[in-house]
This record gives structure tokens, C-alpha cells and sequence, in this order.
């Protein structure tokens, strides 16, 4: 961390060049004492990073960034501050504790937060911005969180941690034990140091190889934002043997959907099948990888276009976790009668369970982007291709 950044002058040129193109700063250079051009652009790019990302961090001033990197890896403010909403206590301990974000948000449930960070630069850099945010009661460790926590005498009542996947791993399937820290490996060591341990993961991870690393799992959340799943958060509480609680979340600009269910109703759910009727409806992101697919046909009295579709269609309009249309009309997939039925007007298209992808039905059918026009290609339970008409309702 080069404190000469913090310099009022350098502060305000980042200001002034956080919409300038980078390579025009570059190429014009800076020239103030003690920092380099390139620690400026880092700065700028970092920042900007920040803008949607972290906007408490974008809009306080004097606030110091971490290589854009750390800024990607890190968790957003909205999904920061939905972890700190589903946990509290006195004591939390961040084994991985990054640029601090979720820390922040922490430390307003808890009494005590330690964070915890093997980069000692990192580790500074997220100390220093707690302070120009004036948090008191967050406690810097620049180590080894585990290594940290075996040396301990003290007890948490909860456990954070979000490991990272190793780079040689790239390519096969991904599971905790490629992960560092390797959380199987140390969860019975994590126990004897608090009862409540949470963990964040990639959504890539697929719930049952999770499930099988890891023990007494008694949530996972899958936190998707504006319909793109961003996390999962495992919820492990000591010697709990009961049915896992799934948690689907999407949080969306004006409101959230949710939907949740144990982990085996889902084998136990027998869904029914109907071709398109009144309405149409698609399960959200956090939903579909859920994998409550049968679920959402039984508890919801919703029929299925198709066992691989994931669509679903009622005579009457219920609230329904993803979105919703009125069907408009329906017919089986042929390119002239498509184009008789759609004709050269814009429109949005999903595939659903259909072979072609959306681009190269738009090439095909001549199809633009946009308008109030709604069409899904997808396969219905007789297995032909269709294609559904719809407005939002």
C-alpha cells in the first residue's frame, strides 16, 4: 500500500480521470512524487470497478483500492448485505477476509469481527478503508486465516469463510477439495471453534457434490441478483441432522422473490404436464439452479410443457417467483409458418429445451431485439417443437 496515493493531489487527479480513458492516461503520464502512473490507472481501473459494484465504496472519498482483481473477486454490497441479514451474534471470524466488504456489513450485526487475510498488502489496504469508514470494532489479522484459528483460544459464534478455487483446476469439476482453504478437510477443526459456519461458494458448484463434501449442512442459499445467480452461502450448524432448508433468492431492483423448500421435496414432487394454456411462466435464475423443477409444479398447481422445458402454464395468473406472460397464441415450429405468425416485427426470444440457439433463429427468421413481443421456442410434453406467443400481463 503506497500512502503517497492518499495525497490530496493525487486524489483529486483520480477524480478528475475517473471517465477518462485509461490509455489516454497512460499515455500522457503523471508526475507526482512518490507514485508511478501505472499505481494511478490501478487506482482509476479499481474505482470504476466499483461504480454498480460498490457504490458506498466509489462514492466516499479518500477511500484506497486493491488491483482490480480483488475488486472483481470480491462480493457485491447487495449480496454483503444480505449475508450480515440472515446471521448475528457477538463474535464472527472472516477466515478470507479479502477487501473487506462483507466484514463491513458483518460488523454491523456483530460485536467483535476479526478479518482475516493472507495478502498482508490486501490486509492493510481493508484496515486503512475501515477506518475512513469509521468501523471500530473490526480487528486486522494480515495471516493465514485457518493457521490463525488453530492457534486461538477463542470461541466464535459464527465462521466465515470463502475459498478460492485453485488456478491448476481450471477445466475438470469443481468441488471444496480443490479450493483453498480446503474446507472439508478442516471442518472438523472449524468446529471446535464455533458452532455456526458459513460458506461461500461459486454458483458453478452443484448442490449435491457440496452436500456429500460437506457436513451437517443445515441451509444453502442461492443468492441470485436481477436474475443472474451470484453465490451460494452454506449454512452448517454443529451436529444438525435434519432436512436441508434450500433458500432461493432474487433480489431485484424494487423488490426480492423467493421460494424455498427442503432439499428432498424435490425427489418427492410429482409434476403435471399440459400444453400452453392461458399463461406462461419461467422460473427465475436461483430457481433453475435450485433444481426444484418438479416442486415448482406441485406446490405452485402449475402444469409443465416438458420434463426438460422448465416452463410452466395455468388457466389463472399467480404470483410466481421468475416471470410471467399472457400467451397470445401457439404453434409448432416451422420457419414459414413463423414467419407468418411473426412476420419481420422486433421481438424477445428464450429457448427452452430447443435446439438452435437464439442467435441463429434471429439470423434465420429475421427476427430484431426488443419490443413487447415475447416468443419461446422450446419442446412441448409430445415432444414437438412449438413456439409461444406472449405480452407481459
Amino acid at each position: 500500500m503506497n500512502k503517497n496515493i492518499l495525497n490530496t493531489g493525487v486524489q483529486n487527479f483520480i477524480d478528475k480521470k475517473i471517465d477518462t480513458d485509461i490509455a489516454s492516461v497512460l499515455l500522457k503520464g503523471t508526475n507526482f512524487e512518490g507514485v508511478s502512473t501505472k499505481e494511478i490507472v490501478e487506482q482509476i481501473e479499481a474505482r470504476k470497478k466499483c461504480k454498480n459494484k460498490l457504490p458506498n465504496w466509489y462514492n466516499t472519498s479518500r477511500v484506497y483500492y486493491p488491483n482490480k482483481l480483488s475488486v472483481e473477486q470480491t462480493s457485491s454490497e447487495i449480496s454483503a448485505q444480505y449475508k450480515a441479514s440472515i446471521i448475528n451474534g457477538k463474535s464472527l471470524i472472516d477466515l478470507t477476509g479479502g477487501l473487506g466488504v462483507d466484514c463491513y456489513y458483518f460488523s454491523k450485526k456483530f460485536n467483535r469481527v476479526t478479518h482475516c487475510e493472507i495478502n498482508k498488502n490486501l490486509s492493510e489496504i481493508a484496515a486503512y478503508n475501515s477506518q475512513v469508514f469509521d468501523v471500530q470494532n473490526i480487528d486486522f489479522v494480515p495471516e493465514n486465516g485457518v493457521d490463525f484459528l488453530k492457534k486461538s483460544d477463542s470461541d466464535y459464534d459464527w465462521i466465515y469463510v470463502d475459498p478460492s478455487r485453485r488456478n491448476d483446476i481450471k477445466g475438470k469439476v469443481f468441488m471444496l477439495n480443490d479450493c483453498l482453504p480446503n474446507i472439508p478437510e478442516n471442518l472438523s477443526d472449524l468446529f471446535r471453534y464455533s458452532n455456526n459456519i458459513m460458506i461461500k461458494t461459486s454458483p458453478i458448484l452443484d448442490l449435491s457434490i457440496g452436500i456429500k463434501e460437506l457436513t451437517f449442512v443445515k441451509e444453502i442459499h442461492i443468492v441470485a441478483i436481477k436474475n443472474e445467480v451470484k453465490e451460494l452461502l452454506w449454512i452448517l450448524k454443529k451436529n444438525d441432522t435434519n432436512s436441508i432448508s434450500i433458500k432461493t433468492i432474487n433480489i431485484k431492483k424494487e423488490d426480492k422473490e423467493t421460494f424455498d423448500f427442503n432439499y428432498s421435496d424435490e425427489s418427492d414432487a410429482i409434476a403435471t404436464y399440459s400444453s400452453p394454456l392461458l399463461y406462461l411462466y419461467e422460473p427465475n435464475a436461483a430457481i433453475l439452479k435450485s433444481g426444484a423443477f418438479n416442486l415448482l409444479s406441485d406446490k405452485l398447481n402449475l402444469k409443465k410443457l416438458h420434463q426438460h422445458s422448465h416452463l410452466y402454464t395455468s388457466t389463472e395468473l399467480i404470483d410466481f417467483p421468475g416471470r410471467c406472460f399472457k400467451i397470445t397464441d401457439t404453434f409448432k415450429y416451422h420457419k414459414k409458418t413463423v414467419k407468418k405468425n411473426i412476420g419481420n416485427t422486433n421481438g424477445n426470444i428464450t429457448t427452452r429445451n430447443f435446439p438452435e440457439s437464439v442467435d441463429q433463429l434471429r439470423k434465420s427468421l429475421k427476427i430484431k431485439d426488443g419490443g413487447n413481443n415475447y416468443y419461446f421456442f422450446t419442446t412441448d410434453n409430445n415432444g414437438d417443437r412449438i413456439v409461444v406467443s406472449c405480452l407481459k400481463p
